[in-house]
């Protein structure tokens, strides 16, 4: 009954079906997982223990120190984080025994276990972008960032179905039958369908800039009268993330160690011809607003504090708490050159979908780019909760 009624809201299969909080980074070449059905089995945290945490004595924790207490701002209100943001607020040793002893007796570690029992999963990696742009369109600059439309609706179907609790249609309201559909494809936006006339905050100068902002989900954009600004994730159309790295593969077109950031924007140098029917693809679409400009701190993530570079991580906020410290073992890009130190869980992704799965921020400019371009390494996650934390029953058990 209930696959009946969201067919009929949205006759895609679903298509604007996404979990809450809404992802904003989303890496290039992974397809994201479907949204999960209750016959397949669910990743699941598993009580660990210090030993056991691959590189945990050997990082620095202060690294991490000023991103905890960053999230700290957030979480300090629930319950089970006020004691233990009370007493970090209150450290004055801040060594590193100090912070690794502060963590190993407030917090109990969990490891990320996937649905099919495999402690290895994806790490990729996203950045903020800089496009330069203007306030006014003209020949150079005429492709605009829009901010969200009045027409898309939001529907959170756990009002409806408890059983669809953290889910969310988007769509349009149909004038003529007054019924729900979904809203306009990457392509009838850029082909001028959707009434989006006025919510224009800018025009760039490169559409697979332009492209990668909304797969990125914030950056900056340097206007020409030497003014930068900043925009942060608005909202989405509501279709899945589709990858264009996947695509430019399955075709034949780019060879797999090629589908990254850079290889694709050198095929797009090459085929402009080509570019727009790939990028229409993918038919989500990402929705900006601007945000005041603090060169100093990171764009905004989903837990709604500044992200840290190379110490913040986006993940799959139905496995692992938003806030929570997360140990991360793994690779440089492109590298087998250990990468093994303390995140805290700040944002979410479209992408990212399953247990072991995250997204490494590293921050702006050319070499976080670059980083951020070529990672696609394999790694392994711990959770740190709070002592006392209680796990919900989804996040325990494995369903086989």
């Amino acid at each position: 009954m209930i696959r009946r009624c969201l067919a009929a809201l949205i006759p895609v299969a679903l298509a604007a079906c996404q979990a809450l909080p809404t992802p904003e980074p989303q890496p290039m070449v992974v397809p994201p997982a479907e949204v999960p059905s209750a016959k397949v089995p669910q990743p699941v945290l598993r009580a660990s223990t210090w030993d056991a945490i691959d590189g945990w004595r050997d990082d620095d924790p202060r690294a991490a120190w000023d991103a905890f207490l960053a999230g700290c701002g957030t979480l300090r209100n629930q319950p089970t984080w006020q004691g233990v943001c009370s007493a970090a607020a209150l450290l004055q040793d801040l060594s590193p025994d100090t912070l690794r002893g502060f963590f190993e007796t407030s917090f109990t570690p969990y490891q990320v276990i996937n649905g099919d029992g495999s402690d290895t999963g994806l790490i990729t990696g996203y950045y903020e972008p800089l496009l330069y742009g203007s306030r006014t369109p003209s020949k150079r600059y005429q492709y605009p960032i829009y901010g969200a439309p009045d027409d898309l609706l939001t529907i959170d179907l756990g009002n409806i179905y408890p059983e669809l609790k953290s889910m969310r249609l988007r769509g349009r309201l149909d004038a003529d039958t007054r019924r729900v559909i979904p809203y306009f494809d990457r392509g009838q936006i850029e082909n001028g369908a959707a009434p989006l006339a006025g919510k224009e905050i800018v025009w760039v100068d490169d559409p697979i800039e332009l492209f990668f902002l909304q797969i990125q989900g914030s950056g900056r954009v340097k206007l020409d009268t030497g003014e930068t600004i900043r925009l942060g994730y608005a909202d989405q159309n509501g279709y899945p993330y589709r990858s264009i790295g996947r695509r430019l593969v399955d075709s034949g077109e780019l060879p797999l160690e090629k589908a990254s950031m850079d290889g694709i924007k050198e095929w797009a140098a090459r085929n402009p011809d080509k570019l727009r029917e790939l990028l229409d693809y993918n038919a989500s679409y990402v929705f900006f607003r601007e945000l005041p400009v603090n060169a100093a701190v990171g764009p905004i993530g989903a837990l709604g504090v500044p992200l840290t570079a190379q110490r913040s991580l986006a993940v799959d906020a139905r496995t692992v708490p938003l806030g929570a410290p997360v140990f991360l073992a793994t690779t440089w890009p492109n590298s087998d050159k250990p990468l093994k130190q303390l995140m805290l869980a700040q944002d979410t992704g479209g992408a990212i979908r399953g247990g072991v799965r995250a997204d490494f921020f590293w921050g702006f400019g050319d070499q976080a780019a670059f980083h951020a371009g070529s990672m696609r390494q394999t790694g392994k996650m711990w959770v740190l909760l709070p002592n006392g934390y209680v796990l919900s029953q989804a996040q325990t058990q494995q369903k086989h």
